[in-house]
């Protein structure tokens, strides 16, 4: 009997895991799509705060909404002209920086072959080519270029939904069967990324600045460029921030030795630090509600999914598919599984509520029991 009433929860989660492996692979299939459409939903959100604070000074909505694409059209061919331009320049210097390299791995292969440890400096520019500097960095914001070259139709997109953006809470509340029911959750997820994507930009802003700063005043070549990517890669939780620190300390170890390139690595560690421990935190509570473990797996599903957007947006995204399980009864647990701390979920009041009639309903489920069994053993012939 056990078999048979387990066997349709059994085939329920197959047919669910089947339909979440079909929809991925159709936005997998759709990315050329589905991606400059989450890119604009994203820009949009950060740009509606603009919008409301111009609206307060009377500025009509829709030249609030001009001036602020012209901006981002703008920021974006003076992003694609810097990196171009930066590569450019790095591909002439390229002899260069070798054979800098070359000069400060002399004394290393000198002190090892001092201890019968031969190798050659071929090995060295193999091993420590100056053209990694840019090379990862640049398979990053090439994929995050595929996107913007649709630029016109981010931009109308983002144009549509910024005129529409104080209508869609309405929307999202008579689209669900009990608005009042669920009207807290929606509040709750449109405010949180809302939150997190302005603060988010602001931070990375401030990052930027520091490190731009910071790197023009030691003296590494493209400083303006480094700022630039750390900005960018600031949306990437965890290893965004090292990534990004990679060609710059590269690049100062080959320009100025292991002083230098060790000063650069302590701004960026020093910078981060700030930002994320103290900064962060602040303005945004005690955290996002997500784990470490939950927030680095997040960032490799969503980069293999959506490439480098899925990267940038990866935590926004995360919190998207937590606060939408969260508003089901059936997909709390798995937003359980998401939460960081264990403690604050028990301790909130649904579910301290939810708790309580659990408990209730199974007491009151034996008390119900009870009197049956003992009527049973009554009824047994002695």
């Amino acid at each position: 009997m056990k078999g048979i009433q387990q066997s349709p929860m059994a085939v329920r989660s197959f047919v669910v895991m089947a339909c979440v492996v079909i929809i991925l692979a159709g936005i997998k299939t759709a990315s050329p799509i589905v991606v400059p459409f989450v890119l604009s939903a994203f820009l949009a959100v950060i740009c509606n705060p603009a919008i409301v604070l111009l609206s307060r000074y009377r500025i009509p909505k829709w030249l609030s909404i001009i001036l602020l694409m012209a901006f981002i059209v703008l920021m974006g061919l003076w992003l694609a002209s810097l990196v171009g331009s930066s590569i450019n320049e790095f591909s002439k210097q390229m002899p260069v920086y070798r054979q800098q390299l070359i000069e400060q791995f002399a004394w290393i292969i000198e002190k090892l072959q001092s201890f019968n440890i031969q190798i050659s400096k071929q090995k060295v520019l193999d091993y420590f080519d100056p053209g990694m500097a840019l090379s990862m960095t640049t398979n990053m914001l090439s994929g995050v270029g595929n996107v913007m070259a649709n630029l016109f139709l981010i931009i109308l997109t983002i144009v549509f939904m910024l005129f529409e953006a104080q209508s869609l809470p309405k929307k999202f509340h008579l689209a669900l069967d009990d608005p009042d029911m669920r009207l807290k959750q929606i509040d709750k997820f449109l405010h949180s990324v809302n939150q997190y994507m302005v603060i988010k930009t602001l931070v990375s802003l401030a990052t930027a600045g520091v490190i731009g700063i910071g790197l023009s005043i030691i003296g590494v070549d493209y400083a303006l460029l480094w700022a630039v990517i750390a900005f960018l890669f600031n949306y990437i939780p965890n290893i965004g921030s090292i990534i990004a620190a990679i060609p710059a300390v590269l690049l100062a170890f080959i320009q100025m030795g292991p002083g230098a390139a060790g000063i650069t690595g302590l701004l960026y560690v020093g910078t981060n630090m700030v930002m994320g421990n103290v900064v962060e935190p602040r303005f945004m509570g005690r955290g996002l509600g997500l784990s470490t473990l939950v927030v680095f797996l997040s960032l490799i599903f969503w980069g293999w999914l959506l490439g480098s957007v899925g990267m940038l947006l990866s935590v926004p995204l995360t919190m998207i598919v937590k606060i939408g399980l969260e508003s089901s009864q059936s997909g709390g647990w798995l937003a359980i599984l998401l939460s960081d701390d264990v403690e604050d979920i028990v301790n909130q009041p649904e579910n301290v509520e939810q708790v309580a009639a659990t408990s209730a309903d199974d007491t009151a489920q034996q008390t119900d029991e009870s009197p049956v069994n003992t009527d049973d053993e009554q009824s047994k012939p002695s």
